[in-house]
């Protein structure tokens, strides 16, 4: 798909914007001032797929824990700052690789001047975030209610306030919880800057909502062209938006790598745990980062089919199972021993 061109921007170690692959963020939910905690999630993110991790900056604790936690980790390390400037300026002093901060609570023009001032002369971005639960009143009232057209005035303002001290490396946040006013209001900023767009869907949900919800929402803005960054912002672990996040770019096409699982519903002449087998594949291939196609079936009415169009696949029957590459069977084995098949076909692929 042909993506908006945007501004080009660095966080750290990762570009974003002007073409750059969307890039995938989470936030940890640790205490920020517990730097072994925060570091070992940060650590579990990074493995996951995380490329650019937000923390919690509530008070001077947390804003002074951030330097000892970059030391310890690969990725960029973003503040998430609220009403308190000094916090957003002890964090750049300390080595955020961005502030995130709301420049409309943060106190007079002059205390936004101190952090545009402090993050331009360190070369660090500021991302403007504005949501639907946060929208000023005086807004609401202008169209009625918190409305796409009112989030995205108010993400301009912001970014207006910011332009007016010279300052100009922002990346634009507006996010609801509702889907399809989210979706408008990133058409509606599409058409209206240049900058890089942060994109999801807030307070999604605990994590079948909250996919569901994420996936249709991302789904229809980053098939647009639209958004540079992505979180899937889920009642959950962390690691469950990276996973969530990869799979909707790869689905979308926008990230490539890492094994695809493929799995049929089941049905009554399924007679094996497939259900079972299926999460044991997925969690195993996770692991991975070759760009295949594994198919899990449950009987031979489907399964042989799909293993034709997989690249490596298993179906099951009475107690045992088929093992296919390229369509063709290989094995078979018993029901216990199919996994340990796949994995081991999986690591002869991978040798290849």
């Amino acid at each position: 798909m042909e993506r908006k061109q945007t501004k080009q921007i660095r966080i750290g170690n990762v570009t974003i914007g002007g073409g750059a692959p969307v890039a995938i963020q989470s936030m940890t939910n640790t205490r920020t001032g517990d730097v072994q905690a925060t570091v070992a999630q940060i650590k579990e993110l990074t493995a996951a797929g995380c490329e650019i991790v937000r923390c919690a900056v509530p008070d001077m604790e947390a804003a002074k824990a951030l330097g000892e936690i970059k030391k310890q980790i690969t990725i960029p390390l973003v503040a998430d700052i609220h009403f308190d400037y000094r916090l957003a300026l002890a964090a750049i002093e300390c080595g955020a690789d961005k502030i995130r901060i709301n420049p409309g609570n943060i106190g007079s023009p002059e205390r936004v001047r101190a952090v545009a001032e402090a993050a331009k002369s360190r070369h660090i971005p500021i991302r403007v975030g504005v949501n639907s639960g946060s929208l000023e009143k005086s807004l609401i009232e202008k169209y009625g209610g918190v409305t796409a057209e009112g989030l995205v005035e108010s993400a301009l303002d912001k970014v207006e306030m910011l332009e007016q001290f010279g300052f100009s490396d922002i990346v634009i946040s507006i996010k609801s919880s509702d889907v399809l006013m989210c979706v408008k209001a990133h058409h509606l900023i599409a058409e209206r800057t240049s900058y890089p767009l942060h994109v999801g869907i807030t307070e999604a949900g605990t994590l079948r909502s909250g996919n569901i919800k994420s996936s249709i929402g991302l789904g229809l803005i980053l098939s647009e062209g639209i958004g540079d960054t992505v979180r899937v912002s889920l009642t959950a672990s962390p690691v469950e938006e990276v996973v969530s996040a990869k799979l909707i770019l790869r689905t979308l096409g926008l990230r490539k790598g890492g094994i695809e699982v493929v799995s049929c519903p089941t049905c009554g002449r399924t007679r094996i745990d497939l259900i079972g087998l299926a999460e044991q594949v997925e969690a195993m291939a996770a692991g991975y980062d070759l760009p295949i196609k594994v198919a899990v079936m449950g009987c031979a009415v489907n399964g042989p089919g799909e293993a034709r169009e997989a690249d490596l696949g298993i179906a099951g029957g009475a107690g045992e199972g088929l093992v296919f590459r390229k369509g063709e069977i290989v094995r078979k084995v018993p029901e216990s021993e199919l996994l340990s098949a796949l994995k081991e076909e999986i690591e002869a692929y991978e040798a290849v």
